[in-house]
């Protein structure tokens, strides 16, 4: 097999969650000009089903499917349709998340629970899901989306609930990565730094001067530049990875 071989998706199939906006649809975009099938999952199907279409325009397989990985029963529902629609899945994006701005003393419980609900217990209902089906096809590839945020404390915003939720992310990944790598089931998180999409306002006056001044890069990353990213850790080109945690930052956390 040759380099470039090796990152070849062809007759793969993939599904990431929340790829309807954002680092998701980077992500879902980068999958597909490498060769996968890619199955768009969302709480909010038109935005889904329009990145679906913008994928199928040039020239790739996609379809959008209606997904709210917080509910236990959805992750089951979902693996089946995709699997009618695009075949068994080979690569499972867990990127759905959302993230709350509160000082510990002020978190609502409600709000804790919403952030766990989507970033955690979501992730584990899918990756539990899939896992099951790659154990008994012979392999798989998960890929989980967590965050600098689980290795570092965010300021000048206060965020613990999204914190703990992506050190959650990280150490669920370990966890996985060991007890899976016998059935040929590779788990990796891939963690971002600050990328200039909807949930992070990287070009706010408030956040810029400790979020981008402070970086040894001085920007943001744009949502493209994780693209290829995700097609390395889902392809071939990672055979022997399982387990990171690959943190893409711009040097945030060198300091």
């Amino acid at each position: 097999m040759s380099v470039m071989q090796a990152f070849d998706l062809t007759s793969k199939t993939a599904v990431v969650t929340g790829g309807n906006g954002g680092l998701g649809e980077a992500f879902s975009h980068a999958l597909a000009e490498a060769g996968a099938k890619v199955a768009i999952a969302a709480r909010r199907v038109d935005p889904a089903q329009a990145v679906a279409d913008a994928i199928i325009t040039k020239g790739g397989h996609s379809a959008a499917f209606e997904a709210d990985i917080a509910k236990l029963e959805t992750a089951e529902r979902l693996l089946d349709e995709v699997e009618r629609d695009l075949g068994p899945v080979d690569i499972f994006v867990n990127n759905a998340g959302i993230c709350f701005h509160g000082a510990a003393l002020d978190v609502p419980p409600e709000r804790w629970r919403q952030v766990f609900d989507i970033n955690v217990h979501g992730l584990w209902y899918c990756a539990q899901a899939v896992g099951r089906r790659m154990v008994e096809r012979g392999g798989g590839v998960i890929v989980n989306i967590g965050s600098i945020s689980a290795q570092i404390v965010n300021r000048p915003q206060m965020q613990p609930a999204y914190n703990a939720s992506k050190a959650a992310v990280h150490q669920l990944t370990k966890s996985l990565a060991a007890e899976w790598a016998p059935y040929g089931i590779r788990v990796n998180a891939l963690a971002p730094g600050y990328v200039n999409t909807e949930m992070a306002d990287v070009d706010n006056p408030e956040f810029k001067p400790r979020w981008i001044d402070d970086a040894p890069m001085q920007r943001a990353a744009t949502p493209e530049e994780l693209g290829p990213t995700i097609v390395y850790l889902a392809s071939d080109a990672s055979s022997f990875m399982t387990g990171a945690e690959l943190v893409i930052d711009g040097g945030y956390t060198l300091f």
